[in-house]
């Protein structure tokens, strides 16, 4: 579908933040290695944050809750583009390495993404939403790797 409002991309990222977060505690509760199974927890923890954080963009009391009723007009594939969706299901890895690598793609992606709707954006409302959330992933990835790199030094 060409034309989408924001609520779309954010329902669709929300559920795939979700994803990932099953994707990770499934593999956890199979690893056999504890430091492995710590940093998949520590994913899936992080994964259903940056979901429940989505979700309260919808809360009627948000600030920036207006600016999901926007309509885009993309000639991309919604929700764009397709490698999101192989990402999601691709499998995570047996490593804490292959595991990082995976989650750096994720955020990166969906990091990319945000910036093309900065970039796309008709209305300074719509870019500023997107550049926070962009901005916001970027920190999160910082995050992510401070975290698993603390991890493995246990």
């Amino acid at each position: 579908m060409r034309y989408n409002q924001v609520k779309d991309l954010i329902v669709w990222v929300e559920a795939y933040h979700g994803r990932l977060a099953e994707q990770y505690r499934a593999k956890a509760d199979a690893a056999e290695s504890e430091r492995l199974q710590m940093v998949l927890s520590y994913l899936a923890n992080h994964e259903t944050r940056m979901q429940a954080g989505l979700r309260a963009i919808f809360d009627e009391s948000h600030e920036k809750r207006d600016v999901l009723d926007t309509w885009f007009d993309d000639p991309n594939d919604f929700p764009q583009p397709p490698q999101l969706e192989e990402l999601a299901d691709k499998p995570v890895g047996n490593s804490i390495d292959s595991v990082m690598e995976s989650a750096v793609e994720a955020h990166r992606t969906l990091e990319a993404l945000y910036r093309h709707r900065v970039n796309r954006a008709v209305i300074e409302p719509e870019a500023e939403f997107f550049n926070a959330l962009a901005e916001g992933h970027n920190a999160e990835l910082r995050r992510i790797v401070a975290g698993i790199e603390e991890l493995q030094g246990v």
